[in-house]
């Protein structure tokens, strides 16, 4: 199937400006009727990167971004639900009976024709078996239970910005499993144009520093840092 798919649905108005308003508030005497009043690109732009710079983050947390997800597979949703600061809707297997066979194969998979054939059957004998079952009358939420991890699953995720600047730190690390690396950089790259200074330096701890992995890194920080500096704000 196509690859992962990650659309901005919505998000805070003037997401910038309103973490700027909270830092604003947080460090003078203004009232709340009074936080806009006056604010400038420039002191948008200074207040968020002082915030950044300092670590503190918890005036992002009040600039939310909702994604729509599709094209990743079960596996890949299990990861994504582990990151507990957000809000989920999945497509449901017990309410949704599915006709097509969708299923995400993983390119270590699908660079072998041998390896992929054999794989592409094994899924068919599933569904197939899947689809016998909802004809017997077996109920879809029992149905599901032979379904494989590479089913295709779709996902509405919302998260504050300080929630995504912490996901994308974990899992646009080269060391993250494949495909919610995918993922990320594909909500990045939505996010970004929206609110380039709330994203600005995101990445693994390499992006910025030295690689927190130790023993583990990928040795590969040049790279990485290039490659994200392709892609989002820098």
């Amino acid at each position: 199937m196509a690859g992962v798919l990650a659309q901005l649905l919505s998000h805070s108005p003037e997401p910038e400006k309103t973490v700027a308003s909270a830092a604003r508030l947080c460090y003078s005497a203004r009232s709340v009727e009074e936080l806009k009043t006056g604010m400038t690109g420039a002191e948008v732009a200074s207040l968020v990167g002082k915030l950044l710079s300092m670590g503190h983050l918890s005036a992002l947390e009040h600039a939310s971004f909702t994604f729509g997800v599709e094209g990743i597979s079960r596996a890949c949703s299990h990861q994504l639900v582990r990151h507990r600061v957000a809000s989920y809707s999945q497509q449901s297997q017990r309410y949704v009976k599915f006709d097509e066979v969708e299923a995400v194969v993983p390119p270590s998979i699908a660079a072998d024709a041998g390896r992929a054939s054999i794989f592409e059957d094994k899924l068919a004998d599933l569904w197939r078996f899947y689809s016998e079952m909802l004809e017997d009358g077996v109920p879809a939420e029992d149905a599901r239970y032979i379904l494989p991890n590479a089913a295709a699953t779709k996902i509405i995720v919302t998260m504050n910005a300080r929630e995504l600047r912490h996901f994308f730190s974990l899992r646009l690390c080269n060391r993250a499993q494949w495909e919610i690396r995918n993922l990320a950089e594909a909500m990045l790259v939505a996010a970004a144009p929206v609110a380039p200074l709330l994203f600005a330096g995101c990445g693994p701890g390499c992006v910025e520093g030295p690689c927190p992995e130790g023993e583990f890194t990928c040795g590969k920080a040049k790279s990485v840092k290039k490659h994200l500096n392709s892609i989002r704000p820098s």
